[in-house]
């Protein structure tokens, strides 16, 4: 995996290059947002960028990948000296998948890439079978019309919110894969939009409740997280 790292101060490239690597990560590093853009940057599978930097700020650069079709995927972690929501949410706005605050603890960078990581691959691979699933998922009596957007129940339709509907489907999508919460929270929820693990557990709650006999399927695994039993 090659993870790119775009940080002003070559101390902090050099320790958190060190770090990456002693985890089997390859390392690029560049000293400002100019440089990166001279980079293969759709080769990489993640970016490690810093917001205040030089010209171009960390921002700047994540929506021109962000707009680029070819870099548009690639997870960008924020790391920076701001503090404050409004920042938070600025990063989380343009895209970015995670958001770490300096002076940096290698151990959370190690568990935050790792996360991350784990997340888009996940993601990359629900892509992959959206593309191949054909327009209904179906358990039994429970159907998802992936075309009009719908549940059925028994043969009646069921009152879904879109959130319910994508948890559902990942779920049929792919059965007895266990979920972790960051990871629902990563993929069904809007990166704009922050949550609790909590709030993961009244979702699944109140998805339970709405598919009837079904909701029995969807079961907990203590520790881990949530799959949908078939």
């Amino acid at each position: 995996m090659k993870i790119l790292i775009v940080d002003d101060e070559q101390d902090i490239c050099e320790i958190l290059q060190y770090n990456l690597e002693t985890e089997g990560y390859e390392i690029d590093t560049a000293n400002s947002a100019e440089e990166a853009l001279t980079l293969p940057l759709s080769g990489y599978g993640l970016i490690l960028l810093d917001v205040m930097m030089g010209e171009m700020s960390g921002f700047q650069l994540a929506s021109l990948l962000k707009k680029n079709p070819e870099t548009a995927r690639i997870p960008i972690i924020f790391i920076t000296a701001l503090d404050g929501e409004d920042n938070t949410v600025e990063g989380l706005n343009i895209g970015a998948d995670d958001y770490i605050a300096k002076p940096l603890s290698m151990k959370e960078v190690k568990a935050r890439v790792k996360a991350v990581l784990r997340r888009a691959t996940l993601q990359e691979n629900i892509s992959e079978a959206n593309e191949k699933t054909e327009n209904t998922l179906r358990f039994k009596g429970l159907v998802i019309n992936l075309d009009t957007k719908t549940a059925i129940l028994n043969d009646r339709p069921i009152q879904l919110t879109k959130l319910e509907l994508e948890l559902l489907r990942l779920f049929l999508q792919h059965p007895n894969v266990v979920f972790r919460r960051e990871d629902l929270l990563g993929i069904c929820w809007p990166h704009d939009v922050m949550v609790m693990d909590r709030t993961v557990d009244v979702s699944i709650t109140r998805l339970r409740k709405k598919i009837g006999p079904y909701g029995k399927n969807l079961k907990t695994r203590i520790g881990y997280g949530y799959f949908f039993e078939k």
